[in-house]
């Protein structure tokens, strides 16, 4: 069967990267052929863009906007190897479309021909950003005759504001199947009448360790603590440093930043790298799912912690589910128990099970005739 996904693919995010893979190598691994829709539209385009101004008062005239580049090129240019990293990281790894849309017209107007249609993972239907509203990811574009349906859409918070509700039940409902990455996902939908999502995993899950292995080559042997921190995080310092100096392990850090304490920085690296170094830590501690998943994923020992922006039930659903919700702390943290080895045994039999019937759930909309 030919199938397509769409999701935040091409955002130069490991998480958003590794989940988008992660989707299409399992239908490729079940015998479909698999591909990710190249979705671009202008909101998510701007990455590494050497000529913007993102502060508006630096706008006000051709001198000022000279000055602000001036200052800001230097490094921009130095981190476009970061945006090499990744867009290596598509080229070898995704299947992708050859037409790039940027609108849901244009997929309108040129559907990628497919069986069925599979929007997610990640925060597609995230409301507080453009991709929530946009009503590609939720397969607008699809003919009606045609499987359509979600995989692990998050909407990554709680709730949905009241101003968005009609327009995103008024979506889902036209959906053949519906499943969300979260059971606080679930719970919205109930709120607004829709009674057949289900709860499936992060698309990271449908694959096993030699599935990643496959892809992260690169090996650490040095005992490390990996830092992957969005918030430049006062909390994940402490911890950071209390372990490391307790336990004699470096520190390494992925994501770019003011982060300064770290021993070796990989900010310029693409996915692939990111998965061998959650693989080879001693221990991470992050504020990002995906760095919470690649975790249960390898077994590491690792600590989560909120992220500043309010989209944090991703990881306490997660955790939660699978009984590991002491390792999402604050500042009241017991270093002892974080330093506890995680016993692994009841976790992995849940996320089996879990696995399972997401693999089932996926099985049954791909059977769906229409």
């Amino acid at each position: 069967m030919k199938v397509c996904t769409i999701t935040c693919h091409d955002v130069y995010n490991h998480g958003a990267s590794l989940q988008a893979y992660g989707l299409m190598k399992y239908l490729k691994n079940c015998g479909h052929d698999a591909e990710i829709i190249d979705y671009k539209p202008d909101y998510l385009s701007n990455h590494y863009n050497l000529w913007s101004v993102d502060n508006p008062k630096w706008e006000k005239n051709v001198i000022t906007k000279y000055l602000y580049l001036t200052l800001k090129i230097p490094k921009r240019l130095r981190e476009r190897a970061r945006k090499r990293a990744f867009d290596k990281f598509k080229d070898e790894f995704l299947q992708i479309t050859d037409i790039r849309y940027k609108s849901n017209d244009d997929l309108k107007n040129d559907t990628p021909n497919a069986d069925a249609y599979l929007c997610g993972s990640d925060q597609i239907w995230n409301c507080l950003h453009k991709n929530g509203k946009d009503p590609a990811f939720y397969l607008d574009f699809v003919p009606d005759e045609k499987i359509k349906a979600s995989y692990a859409a998050s909407f990554a918070t709680d709730t949905i504001s009241a101003e968005y509700q009609p327009v995103v039940k008024q979506r889902v409902e036209k959906l053949d199947a519906v499943g969300v990455r979260e059971k606080s996902g679930v719970e919205i939908l109930n709120k607004l009448n829709i009674n057949k999502a289900n709860q499936v995993v992060d698309p990271v899950f449908l694959l096993d360790k030699k599935d990643w292995n496959h892809i992260s080559k690169k090996e650490f042997q040095e005992k490390y603590i990996l830092i992957y921190d969005f918030d430049n995080s006062n909390l994940i310092k402490k911890i950071a440093l209390e372990i490391a100096k307790i336990k004699g392990y470096k520190i390494y850090t992925i994501h770019s930043g003011k982060l300064k304490y770290a021993d070796k920085y990989f900010t310029l690296n693409g996915p692939d790298t990111f998965v061998s170094l959650v693989r080879d830590a001693q221990f991470v501690i992050s504020n990002s799912f995906h760095a919470a998943v690649f975790s249960v994923l390898y077994e590491r020992s690792f600590v989560i912690v909120n992220r500043n922006e309010a989209i944090n039930t991703r990881m306490r659903d997660l955790l939660d589910d699978l009984q590991l919700k002491d390792r999402l702390v604050d500042e009241n943290y017991n270093l002892e128990q974080l330093l506890t080895a995680i016993d692994y045994r009841e976790s992995k039999k849940v996320l089996d099970d879990k696995i399972s019937l997401s693999k089932k759930y996926l099985q049954n909309v791909l059977s769906i005739q229409k």
